[in-house]
C-alpha cells in the first residue's frame, strides 16, 4: 500500500478534527504530500470508520493512483495549496468561529500573536461551489506569504511544514477568531501593528523548545 504511514496520518488527525470541534459530520478533509503522492481524505465517509486503508492516494495533477474510494471533492484546491508553497500538509475544516468570522469580515486582523502559524491576518476568500476550480482559484490569490486562509460562507483552509504543523494552525486561527469575535461586541478590538506581531512571531519562534 502506497504511503503507507501519511495514510494512517490522514486518519487520525481527521478524528482529531471532529474531537476538537474543527468540523462536524463527515465535512472538512486533511492530505499529507509524500514526494509527487498525496495521501487525502476520501469524500464522505464517517471519520469514525476510516482506516489507511480507506485513505486515496493521488498524484500532483489529481489523478488517484491508489485506493478504491472517491477522493475529497476539495482536490483542486489541496493541489493548489501544494503547486504553490513547499506545504507538505494541508488541512481543510469547518469551526465555529472562523466560519462565523468569515460570514462578517474580509480578514482575521492582527488580535492575537497566535495567528503566527498562519503567518499573519488572514484573508477571507469570497464564495465559490466547494470542490470547484473557482474556489482553488480564490485561494490561490489570498494565500501569498500565509499558511491560511477563511473561505466565505464555508469554513477554513490551513497548510505547513507537517501535518502537525498545518493543523496547530487550524486551532490557532479557531482561538483567535473566537477571542476576536467575542470582544467585538464590548467595543472596538485594538489591534497589534505590523512591527508589534513581526516581534511577537518571532519570539514566538524562539519560545520553549522553538516551536509554537
Amino acid at each position: 500500500m502506497l504511503l503507507h504511514q501519511a495514510r494512517a496520518q490522514v486518519v487520525d488527525y481527521c478524528r482529531r478534527m471532529t474531537r476538537d470541534h474543527l468540523t462536524v459530520g463527515t465535512s472538512g478533509n486533511v492530505s499529507i504530500r509524500e514526494g509527487d503522492l498525496i495521501a487525502l481524505s476520501p469524500s464522505g465517509v464517517d471519520y469514525d470508520e476510516l482506516t489507511p486503508q480507506a485513505i486515496c492516494v493521488v498524484g500532483l495533477d489529481g489523478t488517484q493512483v491508489d485506493g478504491d474510494l472517491k477522493p475529497s471533492t476539495e482536490v483542486p484546491m489541496h493541489l493548489v495549496v501544494y503547486a504553490n508553497t513547499d506545504a507538505q500538509a494541508v488541512v481543510h475544516c469547518h469551526p465555529v468561529y472562523a466560519t462565523a468570522l468569515g460570514l462578517v469580515a474580509s480578514e482575521v486582523p492582527l488580535a492575537h500573536y497566535m495567528l503566527a502559524p498562519c503567518g499573519g491576518a488572514v484573508q477571507v476568500v469570497p464564495y465559490a461551489l466547494f470542490g470547484t476550480a473557482e474556489l482553488a482559484s480564490a485561494v490561490e490569490a489570498a494565500m501569498a506569504g500565509r499558511n491560511a486562509v477563511l473561505l466565505r460562507n464555508h469554513g477554513a483552509t490551513t497548510w505547513g511544514a507537517s501535518i502537525k504543523a498545518a493543523y496547530t494552525a487550524a486551532v490557532y486561527l479557531e482561538w483567535v477568531c473566537q477571542v476576536y469575535l467575542a470582544a467585538r461586541p464590548a467595543g472596538s478590538p485594538a489591534l497589534l501593528s505590523e512591527d508589534q506581531f513581526a516581534d511577537a512571531a518571532a519570539a514566538v519562534a524562539r519560545y520553549g523548545q522553538g516551536r509554537c
